[in-house]
């Protein structure tokens, strides 16, 4: 799924770039919001879709945004 939503955001980043630039995007399958803060974004994230239901990206234009950082309960060290 994680993989699905990243992708949604490369195929779409020019246009969210324009919308959204410099924010932290929340995108799940159906929706897109956005947040100045990324711990704000995160934990709005975690509270209303969980763990691994959803990407938290920061909305910039180029490759240097394509980092993925993944957090899922079900791994630990």
């Amino acid at each position: 799924m994680v993989d699905k939503l990243f992708e949604y955001y490369r195929k779409n980043q020019a246009t969210l770039v324009e919308k959204y630039s410099g924010k932290y995007l929340v995108i799940t399958s159906d929706n897109v919001e956005s947040f100045d803060n990324e711990m704000t974004a995160y934990s709005y994230a975690v509270g209303k879709y969980g763990l691994g239901n959803f990407i938290l990206q920061l909305c910039t234009s180029g490759e240097q945004s394509y980092s993925q950082h993944f957090f899922t309960a079900r791994v630990s060290f």
